[in-house]
């Protein structure tokens, strides 16, 4: 404490240190398994990595890169959106290349959001929103994703219901962490509808956009009206399997994407030169690549749900990303993920991330665990073995 106030910004102060953090250091501590970080345990294709090794040697993007990111880099995302989804940008003023969609939230957010605007984010919600929103001084307004079916459905009626005249914009994110869902065009088509009518932005994090198992993924940018006030996010990390780089985009009308660049010019300013050459390559792989890499997704999605079916979890089968929600709640006695998933790594040398720390209305999510299947068949199949073992010894 210095002059009678707390060193930490109160904006930041109910944070604190990450779910992430504390769970990877509980494996690492343990010995355990880590299916609660969503990193994959393996490298990407050895061409990338050996684009961003040519890269380095040859000396581009050693220094500092342009601010927008390099021109290679902004026009093969150019393409990735025209070839992917028939949405057509410009390189050079719809397009900004940011450290990860971490900073390109936070950017957008910081950007676009004054003290006192209202930001609908989907709950649960991937942590940093929640962060982000707070240091630009906006108000959160969840909506929550509710269990139906064995998967997560959004009630649209709920979310027009959660305008108000102090909403600036909807935060969406499809395929959607922790869940799994993937919106679809009905639901879409309603959330462009209400943009529309209401004059709202809306921040599209796509991440996950090529790991979608049922159904597909349609940018919101695509809708009638929407490319002009959607922010699209994405980045290699998840894609290509290289989570270390922080390589991420943004791509939106020029007016939005100016408007963001004057946020993240003071963040980062630039991140990742050689690194940026090497993700150009990565988005011209061929079609053949995203099959595989969901294919093989698929498979592993359905190696640990079964698993943990079988160990007596309540299994929600996502249809994208590569994390399966689980309710905790048919083990018998057990209601409390954080305690839950705490306790994990000492019963069973596994660690998972509970889901309640993903909710403003914590005990919506109070019984749901999420595992991660971005891992080697031989991890996950110890990792279930293991998690049976438990059920074996009486949960």
């Amino acid at each position: 404490m210095t002059q009678g106030r707390p060193l930490l910004n109160r904006r930041l102060a109910a944070f604190g240190t990450t779910i992430f953090a504390e769970m990877s250091a509980l494996a690492v501590r343990t010995g355990s398994i880590n299916l609660g970080q969503g990193f994959p345990d393996t490298d990407g294709p050895e061409e990338i990595r050996e684009a961003a090794v040519r890269a380095l040697r040859a000396g581009h993007g050693n220094q500092y890169p342009p601010g927008p990111g390099v021109p290679e880099l902004r026009t093969a995302i150019a393409e990735h959106q025209r070839h992917h989804y028939a949405l057509t940008y410009d390189p050079d003023s719809e397009v900004l290349v940011t450290a990860g969609a971490t900073e390109a939230i936070a950017a957008t957010l910081l950007a676009l959001v004054e003290p006192g605007d209202e930001v609908i984010a989907l709950e649960p919600y991937y942590d940093s929103y929640a962060a982000c929103v707070a240091m630009a001084g906006g108000t959160r307004v969840p909506v929550t994703l509710r269990p139906d079916g064995g998967a997560f459905r959004l009630d649209l009626d709920e979310l027009r219901a959660a305008v108000t005249p102090r909403t600036r914009l909807i935060l969406l994110n499809t395929p959607h962490n922790p869940t799994g869902t993937v919106l679809t065009r009905e639901e879409l088509t309603e959330i462009a509808t209400l943009a529309r009518e209401r004059d709202l932005l809306v921040v599209t994090d796509e991440v996950y956009e090529h790991l979608v198992f049922e159904g597909e993924h349609i940018p919101l940018a695509s809708f009638p009206g929407m490319r002009e006030r959607t922010v699209t996010i994405s980045s290699a990390g998840k894609t290509f399997s290289f989570t270390g780089w922080k390589i991420g985009w943004i791509t939106a009308s020029p007016d939005l994407v100016n408007a963001v660049k004057s946020a993240k010019q003071f963040l980062t300013y630039v991140s990742g030169g050689p690194l940026q050459y090497a993700v150009a390559e990565a988005l011209r792989l061929p079609d053949s690549f995203y099959d595989e890499l969901r294919d093989g997704l698929r498979a592993k999605r359905d190696l640990l749900s079964d698993g943990l079916a079988d160990a007596g979890f309540g299994v929600h089968r996502p249809a994208g990303t590569y994390f399966v929600t689980t309710d905790i709640r048919p083990l018998g006695g057990e209601r409390d993920g954080v305690a839950f998933c705490r306790a994990l790594p000492e019963r069973c040398g596994v660690v998972a991330v509970p889901n309640a720390v993903f909710y403003d209305h914590h005990e919506q999510g109070a019984p749901f665990v999420r595992f991660a299947f971005c891992k080697r068949v031989d991890v996950l199949e110890e990792a279930v073995a293991r998690l049976k073992a438990l059920a074996a010894t009486g949960r």
